[in-house]
């Protein structure tokens, strides 16, 4: 077997997931009308929960099928993908598996890798969409899967964002001599904070970088002009995260956005008919 074999075969299997239950755990029925209406609006809370506890149930579900003693497939959370083939199979085949509670909220899981890594469409991602089978109580079941190449994902992200002077999109520094803890293979989107006159300013720059100023592009090349263009002027780093709020001097000001790679935000158009297709209250109900 190939790689392109194991990685169409695991994600056939995936998509065929659709209406599973998942022995994960179980939410009790509830005794009366008021309980019911309580887990109605904490159910969601168990979302992070059951979302990892599906992840790795579908990397034992991979681990059911055939696959010729080239390989087994294995967890590597934290780590990037985190369901790889791990064999004699090179490049070595990765699923990327995310979670959904339709019910809950946005599809709030982030995709920030960059398009770099992924040259020979060797890893794939899966949106699992989950409710409990009785809508707010019993066991998880997957009412539908959406299986997409991690390269498409990264280039509807950076399509979709990439909009100099106004947004611009970083790829990480190239760090292949550091150790495996210290790889950089995030990007990182900026929005333009300064006045309308100096967007102005900065747009006359962007514009003198000739046609097709605004197409995303990762080589060093295009990614020199973005640094210079923000590292010239100053830009501020702005985290929910952060303690303190670094400010650069400078004439324009950045701020890093953070809802930046959103899976939700980032315009894929299979993702979006999946997406709602979930959230159809006609199309939930059929589930049932």
């Amino acid at each position: 077997m190939e790689y392109r074999e194991i990685l169409e075969t695991a994600s056939t299997h995936l998509a065929s997931m659709k209406g599973q239950i998942m022995p994960v755990l179980e939410v009790a029925r509830p005794n009366d009308i008021e309980y019911a209406k309580h887990l109605a609006k904490v159910i969601s809370k168990l979302s992070p929960l059951v979302g990892n506890m599906i992840e790795y149930n579908v990397c034992t579900e991979l681990n059911k099928l055939e696959w010729l003693n080239n390989g087994i497939w294995r967890r590597q959370d934290p780590g990037f993908p985190d369901t790889v083939f791990d064999g004699n199979i090179y490049p070595i085949p990765g699923i990327e598996i995310k979670t959904w509670f339709p019910l809950a909220t946005e599809i709030t899981a982030r995709f920030k890798d960059s398009i770099r890594f992924f040259d020979d469409d060797q890893t794939n991602v899966a949106l699992v969409a989950w409710l409990p089978e009785f809508i707010i109580f019993g066991k998880p079941k997957i009412i539908d899967v959406w299986v997409g190449t991690a390269k498409s994902l990264a280039m509807a992200r950076d399509t979709h964002y990439n909009n100099p002077p106004d947004y611009l999109v970083f790829e990480p520094e190239d760090t292949t001599d550091r150790t495996s803890n210290l790889q950089q293979t995030n990007t990182n989107g900026y929005k333009f904070q300064g006045t309308k006159n100096e967007f102005s300013k900065a747009l006359e720059i962007v514009k003198s970088w000739g046609e097709g100023y605004s197409v995303y592009d990762y080589s060093a090349e295009y990614q020199g002009k973005i640094k210079q263009l923000l590292g010239s002027f100053s830009y501020r780093l702005d985290t929910n995260f952060a303690k303190k709020i670094k400010q650069l001097l400078g004439s324009f000001s950045y701020r890093l956005d953070t809802n930046f790679a959103k899976i939700d935000r980032i315009e894929h158009l299979e993702l979006e008919a999946f997406k709602f297709a979930c959230i159809e209250y006609k199309n939930i109900e059929s589930y049932y």
